[in-house]
């Protein structure tokens, strides 16, 4: 089973998939390097990216990320002004400083291919990362994929059969679950709520002080992100002079004196979630939530309902975490979290669910009623297409978490208000999700193909 902090995991934007990953196999291929003492016997690194990773990675910050984790950085400690440096004076310099220290000639326009024209078997986002002697003989040549939420596999890792629908990690939890159904039936039996037994699983990985120090490490995370992004004006990198609205739509909100319920529901959800995805879209520090694309959604919910003006509910931002990532496990094992596999569905589709099914915990719903605010948030998702305009991660996502997460709230409202029993599960609409993602042209999935992305003029 996957652990809550496999879920939220902290890293840089404006990508998880193509940001996060990418750092992430950069670093393992070096170490790799280091185990096998061959680092000082580089004298040039190619890097491929194929399919979505060659499509929208240069608006994605992939070419970056990649040699920030050859470089050794890690996406979660990285500090994101250091890592821009280093990053520029390479470019500017031609030269790769590995990890340890040994440095390497490293031409962008030679070294870093984008081959979208290559589509991938296994999965939309292939990396191939080479090193070379100085005979121009390869020391290791390694194909990896990001896929989703910062995950990275091999070809072998994605190729094995998944016993019984779960993802094969070496930790085993007391109360592994395949679908939402066998998770309410578990929890039935051990009389748990779906909160109380996502963290006796979560005690498998850590002792239990631990796992609470985490996820107040990851809440912490996503509230400084926020204010961050209520703070931060200008103009967003990449071309396309998006400006940032956030810090205005909060003073603006400020001197408000007074608002109806529906439009302060509305207001703050908004300026939170575009503050996160601001942050985001400029290479701040955010958390996977489940991913880079999707990150505001869960922090603007739990910042309007778990956090007052005077306190942080401290119980109720665990019940929120905890509650959401048992139904992000769901979603990554049965189907994906890769907008390049399943389009934005895979991605702010997820995370309003998560959120739905957060919220509902919160307000107190039972698991049948936290369930059925996480099908809610996501059946009107279904279908939704990821078409950033420019490559970038700015039109139309970061306005797209801002409904996203007052989806969310709407989604956990209509659970607990109904009278009578859903027609429509959850494990149906992952399902459903996973067979519309198959089913979805790639030119709507995380290539800038075609949607928003071929319709608007880049200015």
């Amino acid at each position: 089973m996957l652990s809550v902090l496999d879920i939220f995991k902290i890293g840089l934007g404006p990508s998880s998939s193509h940001t996060v990953g990418p750092m992430r196999i950069g670093k393992r291929f070096i170490e790799f390097a280091q185990s096998k003492g061959i680092v000082n016997r580089i004298e040039r690194i190619t890097i491929d990216l194929h399919g979505s990773l060659a499509s929208t990675g240069v608006g994605h910050g992939t070419d970056k990320a990649s040699l920030l984790g050859l470089m050794g950085m890690q996406p979660d400690q990285a500090d994101p002004d250091e890592a821009e440096r280093a990053f520029q004076k390479t470019r500017t310099d031609g030269r790769l400083i590995l990890a340890g220290g040994h440095e390497i000639c490293f031409d962008m326009a030679e070294d870093l291919r984008l081959r979208p024209q290559i589509t991938p078997e296994i999965h939309p986002n292939e990396m191939r990362i080479a090193a070379y002697d100085a005979d121009g003989i390869i020391l290791t040549d390694q194909t990896w994929y990001s896929v989703g939420g910062g995950f990275i596999a091999t070809a072998q890792q994605l190729s094995a059969p998944a016993k019984d629908d779960l993802i094969d990690l070496p930790t085993s939890v007391p109360h592994p679950f395949m679908s939402a159904t066998e998770l309410l039936a578990i929890c039935a039996d051990q009389g748990l709520s779906i909160e109380q037994l996502i963290l006796v699983n979560e005690d498998s990985f850590r002792d239990r002080q631990a796992t609470l120090v985490g996820l107040d490490q990851v809440w912490r995370t996503m509230s400084q992100c926020i204010e961050r992004g209520l703070e931060n004006v200008g103009v967003l990198p990449g071309g396309l002079g998006v400006s940032r609205r956030a810090a205005k739509l909060y003073q603006a909100l400020l001197g408000k004196t007074s608002h109806a319920e529906h439009e302060s529901l509305f207001d703050w959800l908004n300026v939170y979630a575009m503050a996160v995805n601001e942050e985001n879209a400029a290479g701040g520090r955010v958390v996977t939530a489940p991913t880079n694309g999707a990150a505001g959604i869960i922090p603007a919910v739990i910042r309007r309902y778990c956090v007052s003006a005077t306190a942080i509910d401290t119980d109720a931002v665990h019940c929120f975490l905890l509650t959401a990532a048992g139904i992000g496990i769901l979603y990554k094992q049965r189907a994906s979290i890769s907008g390049a596999e399943m389009g934005c569905q895979g991605e702010v589709g997820v995370a309003c669910s998560m959120a739905a099914a957060g919220l509902a915990a919160v307000w107190g719903g039972s698991n049948q009623q936290i369930e059925r605010a996480a099908e809610i948030g996501m059946e009107h998702n279904l279908g939704l297409t990821c078409d950033p305009v420019g490559g970038l991660v700015q039109i139309p996502c970061i306005e797209r978490n801002a409904m996203g997460a007052v989806k969310a709230v709407n989604a956990a409202r209509l659970a607990l208000t109904a009278a009578d029993s859903h027609k429509v599960k959850l494990d149906q609409v992952i399902e459903t999700m996973r067979q519309t993602g198959l089913d979805m042209s790639r030119k709507y999935k995380e290539t800038s193909e075609g949607g928003l992305a071929v319709n608007v003029i880049e200015c």
